[in-house]
Parts: structure tokens; sequence; C-alpha cells
């Protein structure tokens, strides 16, 4: 990103109203979960210890985030079956909840009709647009992110968040396909 764009940990830390997030990929193979993700691959085994080296960070956010009043949405649209990926996130989504984040699941299925954005996103105080760009293999494309404020995309961007949520499934009655 420009160095006059703000981080993403910036942008949480100056929402005052809302952050929602929208993710569309079935797979991430990002480097900072890589570890976890292959421990949970040999072993079943999700941390899932909010003050863990892993998560501290993240949880100490999104609760600084809520307890400002901040409501903070994740909706992922997912394929069924899900793949390992998937079940490896819906493992540890307790976390997120847990943290103070509502997240919500929409099989692809439910979505055919939904007019979408090309890539995963934050809304922030439904005034900012924070594009993830990933590679095919799921990694941080570069750039890895892109911030859009034109009033234009950000409506788009939340009236499709918007319309996803309404349709998907609270995390604690999605079942995993």
């Amino acid at each position: 990103m420009p160095q006059n764009v703000p981080s993403f940990d910036e942008l949480m830390e100056a929402a005052q109203r809302s952050a929602v997030h929208l993710e569309m990929r079935d797979q991430y193979a990002v480097g900072d979960e890589a570890d976890d993700f292959n421990t949970w691959l040999s072993t079943g085994h999700r941390d899932t210890d909010p003050t863990s080296e892993y998560w501290a960070p993240w949880v100490d956010m999104i609760s600084r985030a809520v307890a400002r009043g901040v409501v903070v949405r994740r909706a992922r649209i997912v394929s069924e079956p899900v793949t390992d990926y998937i079940r490896y996130e819906h493992a540890g989504a307790v976390v997120n909840v847990a943290a103070g984040e509502q997240v919500r699941w929409l099989p692809r299925p439910r979505a055919v009709d939904l007019m979408l954005p090309g890539a995963d996103l934050w809304i922030f105080d439904g005034v900012q647009v924070l594009f993830n760009h990933f590679s095919g293999d799921g990694n941080w494309a570069d750039p890895d992110m892109e911030l859009r404020t034109e009033s234009s995309i950000v409506k788009q961007c939340a009236d499709a968040f918007e319309a996803v949520w309404e349709r998907a499934i609270p995390h604690d009655q999605y079942e995993i396909h």
C-alpha cells in the first residue's frame, strides 16, 4: 500500500461504528497462519486460546473496537462440501465470536443471484473499503490491499455485504458439510 494509506490496524483502531468483513475464497495460504493450519491438518487440534501468541493481537484489537461501540461482523461465502481450510476457519471462529465478532456463513449456492465484489474486503464505518488481494494459490498478492473511499464503491460493497449477511447462517447454527 502507498505510504499515505493507513494500515489495517490503523483503520480498525479508527473505526467508530462498524467494521464488516466479507470473505469469499475457499482457500487461503497466508504465511502468518501456515504453522497453525499445518498443525490442525496433522493433529485436528486448532488453537482456540484467545490469549495465545497466535490469537492475542487479534482478540485485543477486536475487543477494543467492540468496547468502544464498533459492531464487527464477518461473513464467509463457502463452497460445500467445504475445503480443509474452511474447516480450519470454522474451528477457529469460536475465538472470533468470543472477541466480539458476529460471524455468519453462506453456502455458495445461496449466493448465486447476488452481485458481489471481485475481492474480499473490509468496510469501515460505511465510508472506506479495504480490498484484500490474493494470488490464485491464496497467498497475499502485490499489492495486497487497496483502500477506496468513493461513495459509489462503498455503497456497492456495503449493499453486497448486507445481502450476504441477510442470507447467511449464524456461526452457532452453521454445520460444516
